[in-house]
């Protein structure tokens, strides 16, 4: 069959768009660097990669005509042996772009040496919103949420409803530090009260002196500043102490729809919080979402999943408009193109790095409420993402320009 002049041109333009292609090593190598063995495990873990594999596969296996590979490792939650291994897959093995990270030191420490070898970082799951204020770089992008925009949410609602006094139980840790830092500063405009606080190594297993001391402060909202494995825990045993029954809220910081599913939603009902993704709420999150259930043993996907399909996503839409694998060519091409995607829609990447996404206030079902597994939530607010995320003057980030 004679092809058509248009259709011989766009060929040709095909041809040669493929041929100058600026693709380091011929491949386009994405590395998902998580806690896979941790705390943190069941929120990022093997579902981010089973996340990025389906991206991968969803984008047809190629970009520009070069292949696009995904490999994974766990950190182990220490910013040391995340960046020995940044190191070696950016040196020795072709890694382009890096994701997920979890942690906010991890994500911070790997970004250094990212930024230092113009390779991109996709951060999906650290929580300071530093690395899109005053450590914000041209390779990184903050997706989904960080500690601004869910403390904005909760804190905001908490306080309407008349929750005008908070305890703080905080992680040990730079994310958990900056959820308590962020909440601390809409509570001192909000004219509520912080009552007391209290630090905890990462991995608690006993939270009951914490907790006691709670209670003792009378505070109207005990604040969990955590993530993972801590918060579970210390649900659980709030829910032991009988917290909220003598008429204490909790109030998470950070929580994840495996949380919900480890704690049962007899311990979990009625908890508010602020969320970026909920599997359940189109036709097309639920279709993917199923999808990636039949791939993680019927597990729903947790927000840091949806961003890494997301960041995986937009990524090779941005190699392929910008001819190049480069960090910053690419990233600053992330932040041209609009996101969309099965799970986002017409979602901006601000000049900081800072994904403008929506974010939701959910409330945990009861367990009458409950259609089926994992219909975990409710969703009473949507906040657009101008207003969830911390303005961008405000962040410091040396990318600004000043007026």
């Amino acid at each position: 069959m004679m092809k058509t002049p248009v259709a011989a041109a766009l060929a040709t333009a095909l041809l040669a768009s493929s041929a100058m292609a600026d693709i380091s090593g011929g491949i386009v190598r994405l590395g998902v660097l998580n806690d896979q063995s941790g705390i943190y495990a069941d929120f990022g873990g093997r579902g981010s990669v089973i996340a990025a594999q389906l991206a991968v596969e969803d984008f047809g296996g190629k970009v520009l005509g070069k292949p696009v590979e995904i490999v994974s490792a766990d950190h182990q939650n220490k910013p040391d042996i995340a960046s020995v291994i940044a190191r070696d897959w950016m040196d020795t093995k072709g890694v382009d772009a890096v994701l997920e990270l979890t942690t906010s030191a991890v994500a911070l420490a790997v970004q250094e040496i990212a930024k230092s070898k113009n390779r991109a970082m996709l951060v999906t799951s650290a929580s300071s919103a530093d690395l899109t204020g005053k450590a914000c770089t041209k390779i990184t992008v903050h997706w989904g949420f960080d500690s601004y925009g869910i403390s904005s949410v909760a804190t905001k609602a908490t306080v309407a409803s008349g929750g005008d006094s908070w305890f703080f139980i905080t992680g040990d840790n730079a994310g958990s530090h900056a959820q308590e830092d962020q909440a601390r500063f809409f509570l001192k405009e909000a004219n509520a009260r912080v009552l007391g606080a209290v630090r905890h190594p990462l991995g608690t297993a006993d939270f009951a002196s914490y907790l006691l001391q709670a209670q003792a402060s009378k505070a109207k909202a005990i604040a969990l500043a955590n993530a993972g494995g801590d918060t579970i825990n210390a649900l659980k045993q709030a829910g032991e102490f009988g917290i909220t029954q003598a008429g204490q809220s909790v109030v998470p910081m950070l929580m994840y729809i495996s949380d919900i599913h480890a704690l049962g939603l007899n311990t979990a009902q009625g908890l508010k919080f602020a969320t970026p993704f909920y599997w359940d709420r189109t036709d097309e999150t639920r279709a993917w979402s199923r999808r990636f259930m039949e791939r993680h043993g019927g597990r729903a996907p947790t927000m840091v999943h949806a961003g890494v399909y997301t960041m995986v996503t937009h990524y090779l839409k941005a190699v392929a408009a910008g001819n190049t694998d480069g960090g910053e060519e690419t990233v600053a091409k992330m932040k041209e193109l609009a996101v969309n995607d099965a799970l986002y829609k017409n979602v901006r990447i601000r000049e900081d790095g800072r994904s403008l996404n929506e974010m939701h206030l959910v409330e945990v079902k009861k367990p009458a409420e409950s259609k089926g597994p994992w219909d975990y939530y409710k969703v009473l607010a949507t906040v657009p993402g101008a207003e969830a995320f911390r303005p961008l003057k405000a962040g410091n980030c040396p990318l600004v320009k000043a007026d």
